[in-house]
């Protein structure tokens, strides 16, 4: 993705200069010969905004500091492994640079659940710590992120039966009026958009197995991350967002997207399974179907993954609390790290970033 001015904001401000390198600014605080605790960051924004190249460039900083650094996906979809185009997964170079985790590990006949996700990146983030590795977890889905840093709600398991029950409910009355009857009882469902059959279902089964709508388990939610994590939004600017999400999808398409719908085709998958609502799938599916042409397809991709990078926009806005927030611009992602290393020590409690910084 081509690179723009960067604008760094530093939102909990505090005085000082962040231009040094991390070790050597730690250095003062500790006793001689003792090494710094490697860090862990949360490198969090919407999809094509250029996280993962951030997260690279940040990752090489460390390793001059003396860190080599593990990237752990927080990405929801780039779990599965049929899905190596649709969902950007990290090319072989960029593994190359630092090593990769829970990319691919699936497949796309699961349903991978947040919680299976947040055991299994708690557990690569305390490896990486045991062995005196920076941890990067670096991705765009919000329940991930929200479930890694707060903890998952302890609900209790929803019984087979009340699921199918919400599937065929939702089925009998169509997803507008299944939405409205659930906002009926549980009005803080009305936020859901009617068309997210997961969250809406989820809610629904929530409720009627627990006789408690899904935010209030939510309120009760327990076991936060044990160690500082320090967060970082990378958020373009919408009209440059949007340019990247188009970019990226033709990308895709150039790169063998067409061909990977096909093999996902000819899985036969159910079509509520999470693999077949990846951005993409459905339109492409759709014509090889025959029912839209290539263009039309290529169309509805472009305008679902703008959308679904303003919802993710939304939702960092509102539930997130960033430590740094990062507008890619010229010089990009460079411009950006030695900001973010800054963000890295004041989460540790060893320093403070800038209150400003520029690229």
């Amino acid at each position: 993705m081509g690179a723009v001015l960067t604008q760094v904001a530093i939102l909990r401000q505090m005085p000082g200069r962040c231009h040094e390198n991390y070790a050597a600014k730690d250095s003062r605080k500790r006793p001689p010969g003792q090494r710094a605790a490697p860090p862990v960051a949360i490198v969090a924004g919407p999809t094509a905004g250029g996280k993962s190249t951030l997260a690279l460039a940040l990752a090489d900083a460390l390793a001059r500091d003396g860190f080599s650094t593990v990237i752990v996906n927080a990405d929801s979809m780039q779990v599965y492994r049929e899905l190596a185009i649709l969902t950007a997964r990290p090319a072989a170079a960029d593994c190359a640079r630092a090593p990769h985790r829970l990319y691919g590990i699936a497949g796309a006949a699961e349903a991978f659940s947040a919680g299976r996700w947040r055991a299994l990146a708690r557990a690569e983030i305390e490896a990486a710590r045991a062995a005196g590795r920076a941890a990067l977890i670096v991705g765009g889905s919000g329940l991930y992120i929200e479930a890694l840093l707060r903890g998952l709600a302890p609900v209790p398991p929803i019984p087979e039966a009340i699921r199918r029950r919400a599937g065929a409910l939702r089925a009998a009355l169509g997803a507008r009026a299944f939405h409205a009857a659930l906002a009926a009882r549980d009005p803080a469902a009305r936020r859901l958009r009617p068309g997210d059959a997961r969250r809406v279902e989820r809610a629904w089964e929530v409720l009627e197995a627990t006789g408690r709508p899904l935010g209030q388990w939510r309120e009760m939610s327990h076991d936060p991350l044990p160690f500082p994590a320090a967060r970082i939004l990378v958020a373009p600017a919408r009209a440059a967002l949007y340019r990247a999400c188009d970019a990226r999808f033709d990308a895709m398409m150039a790169g063998g997207a067409l061909e990977e719908a096909r093999a996902l085709r000819a899985m036969r998958l159910d079509p509520g399974l999470p693999a077949m609502k990846a951005l993409g799938v459905a339109p492409l599916i759709a014509h090889l179907d025959g029912a839209i042409d290539r263009e039309t397809a290529a169309a509805h991709a472009r305008r679902a993954t703008r959308n679904y990078a303003k919802r993710q926009m939304t939702w960092f806005r509102r539930r997130y609390e960033p430590d740094l927030v990062v507008v890619p611009g010229a010089g990009f992602p460079e411009s950006a790290v030695a900001a973010c290393l800054g963000a890295l020590r004041a989460a540790s409690g060893r320093g403070a970033p800038a209150a400003t910084a520029a690229g």
